[in-house]
């Protein structure tokens, strides 16, 4: 969206017009600037356009209805089409005068991230507007994958998108988040492969689940010392969990995370899950329109947690593939990137309150050093600001030439009051479908007021006992479960990573987690995330799911993440799948080029000293337009596409009153 406020405060609210807005604050302002002059003459066309709609409408009620009948069904058709056209309308024209501002003054694109309004009736009209989609899901996802539109920002269609009158602005706005990213996951879970009962199903290689270990888990959950059932387990706990299993994770954490000193059980609270936790921290370090910084790519689901709760932004950190500056490896997060964006961010009048750090980092797979810790920690300090550090991958670093280093491991913390470290069991012990998340924290405040909200977030007693359990069965993790679990990720790594070298495709080489990120750039077209959005819906219907770069806030389009930690035959065939679909891919791109020349002289690879990418050949036709008027001018085609009224409407009226503005729409949308 754009990043003046001027196009903020006139973002759409119930029962306004943008139009009238704008001319009153035209009137009370004198605003000069020519781009709002454009904007005022664009919703102009708009209302006229809707005028003459509505006029047409009149006469053609005035065969069937009487006049009363017809009266109130215009005015609940006019109050419709106003809705439905101001988010269309006005999100695409405020998108196009963002890039024009931001061309005029020269300034780079925003690092601070939807949704930007200070309430959620004004972030609705902007996640409407970026994609977020919605609408009749039903519908929509009924529809044969390769017919449905795509857009920049998600998986659904903004002009898909419809306001519930049954639900709040904040309601509107679960929809969309929930509807944005279930399309792929659904479409798994209703033909999930199995290789008996359905071996044409879709393998998943989206979620990030540990699928490796089930026997050993399964086994170890149910021997006889996991099955207590006291009244205690059935009552209601101290909110921050039993003492028996607070204290069992401290004495873990100390163990694992190398602490120099024994953590204390009272500083750590236990919620189901990590995706709880960051919506309880968001909660009470943030105020509502107030942010937390990250460095993209990162954990898409994180954006879910801290925003739908608390209404608290992000403040992007972005990272790329190019080694420049002080960077020695691809998308290498800098104290310099963290600054230029908390800066830019101020400069826009955002107040920041926290940094958000994954180690490892997923879907990276990177594992920060100390020195970059302590550089991390040392900046939020001088910026004042609450640091929560991830870690719930900490035991699933699979070589042993990589160490992890855990903040909690570290002789000083540089503002122990500010730094808070979270944890889990889903993917260091392959049971994600047991909910169970911890926090560490010095901050006794801020331990009280996450420990409020456990009362919704709570852990139930039988679970907490079968965690306390495993947690205490030191001898067991040791000798039988990590060095299973590990010997298993990196045979499994291995295989995924061998495939990608066979197929010459360049993918970031890390020893941490479950996910492999890998450069598919060359398989697009162009370099848009539509052309993402197209090469992710054409790995899905080959019947594998794939997680693309936009679902991680990437900067650049064309990368995805694979998970491999899954069972060999599986491993196979998907791996099989997607050979398929890069195969077919690059006959028909070759098969283009030769219709349509292109220079292309750009060497797209990402360099590194250290040989942390397996590097290919990879270039990009320089004849390219730029990501973001690519992905303009396509969300502009979608739009027109998607509008029957418009359609109608220019074809009617345009085509004899204004031919050469006619024309133009019609070559936009692809009529000519």
């Amino acid at each position: 969206m754009a990043n003046s406020s001027r196009i903020q405060n006139v973002v759409p609210r119930p029962g306004f017009s943008a139009l009238h807005r704008l001319r009153k604050k035209r009137k009370g302002q004198r605003m000069k600037d020519p781009l709002d002059d454009l904007l005022l003459k664009t919703l102009t066309s708009q209302r006229a356009m809707e005028e003459r709609f509505l006029q047409m409408e009149e006469r053609r009620f005035q065969r069937d209805l009487d006049v009363e009948e017809r009266r109130m069904q215009l005015e609940q058709r006019r109050f419709e089409l106003e809705r439905e056209h101001e988010f269309r309308m006005f999100n695409v024209f405020a998108q196009m005068l963002s890039i024009l501002k931001q061309n005029h003054s020269g300034s780079s694109s925003s690092s601070v991230a939807m949704p930007r309004g200070l309430d959620f009736t004004q972030a609705l009209s902007e996640i409407a507007g970026m994609g977020g989609g919605g609408g009749d899901l039903q519908e929509m996802r009924a529809r044969p994958l390769t017919e449905r539109r795509v857009d920049m920002h998600g998986f659904c269609n903004p002009s898909d998108f419809q306001r519930s009158p049954y639900l709040s602005a904040r309601g509107n706005i679960a929809n969309i988040f929930r509807g944005s990213n279930e399309e792929g996951y659904k479409a798994y879970h209703a033909d999930k492969y199995d290789e008996d009962k359905n071996p044409n199903g879709i393998i998943n290689f989206g979620t990030s689940e540990n699928k490796l270990c089930f026997d050993l888990m399964s086994k170890r959950l149910t021997q006889t010392d996991m099955n207590l059932m006291e009244p205690p387990l059935l009552q209601y706990p101290d909110w921050k969990g039993h003492m028996f299993l607070r204290e069992e994770v401290a004495r873990f954490l100390t163990y694992y995370c190398k602490a120099p000193a024994p953590l204390k059980a009272e500083n750590v609270i236990v919620l189901n899950g990590c995706g709880s936790l960051f919506s309880a921290l968001a909660t009470v370090l943030c105020d509502p329109g107030e942010a937390v910084l990250i460095a993209t790519p990162f954990y898409g689901g994180i954006t879910q947690s801290v925003f739908l709760y608390g209404n608290v932004k992000l403040v992007y950190a972005y990272l790329d593939s190019k080694i420049t500056g002080t960077s020695t490896r691809p998308f290498q997060l800098t104290v310099e990137k963290l600054e230029k964006a908390l800066q830019d961010a101020r400069a826009e009048g955002v107040t920041v309150r926290a940094l958000i750090l994954l180690n490892p980092q997923n879907p990276l797979g990177d594992i920060y050093s100390l020195t970059e810790l302590r550089d991390y920690l040392e900046f939020a300090k001088r910026h004042e600001l609450h640091v929560i550090v991830d870690e719930i991958y900490m035991l699933s670093v699979f070589d042993e030439s990589a160490t992890f280093h855990s903040v909690l491991g570290m002789d000083r913390l540089p503002d122990p009051q500010r730094t808070h470290v979270m944890w889990g069991i889903s993917k260091d012990f392959a049971v994600s479908g047991i909910r169970f998340g911890t926090l560490y924290t010095e901050n006794q405040d801020v331990a009280n007021a996450v420990a409020s909200l456990c009362y919704f977030h709570g852990v139930c007693g039988p679970v907490q006992h079968k965690v306390a359990q495993l947690l205490r069965d030191r001898d067991w993790i040791n000798q039988v479960y990590l060095r299973a679990n590990h010997a298993r990720l990196k045979a499994a790594h291995t295989y995924v990573t061998d495939e990608l070298k066979t197929l010459g495709v360049p993918f970031l080489n890390r020893n941490a987690g479950f996910f492999v990120w890998i450069d598919f750039r060359k398989y697009l077209r162009t370099g848009t995330f539509e052309e993402e959005m197209l090469l992710w819906r054409r790995f899905l219907d080959n019947k594998v799911l794939l997680s693309c770069g936009k679902a991680f806030e990437c900067s650049e389009p064309g990368w995805f993440r694979i998970i491999f930690a899954d069972k060999t035959h599986r491993l196979q065939l998907g791996m099989q799948r997607i050979r398929k679909v890069l195969e077919e891919r690059e006959q028909e791109i070759l098969a283009e080029e030769k219709e349509q020349p292109c220079q292309s002289d750009q060497d797209g690879k990402a360099d590194s000293t250290d040989e942390v990418i397996f590097v290919s050949r990879h270039q990009e036709p320089t004849c390219a337009s730029s990501s973001n008027l690519g992905d303009l001018i396509g969300l502009l085609q979608q739009q027109m596409r998607s509008s029957d009224w418009l359609q109608k409407n220019t074809a009617e009226q345009f085509a004899q009153e204004k031919p050469e503005i006619y024309d133009v729409f019609s070559k936009l949308v692809g009529k000519q």
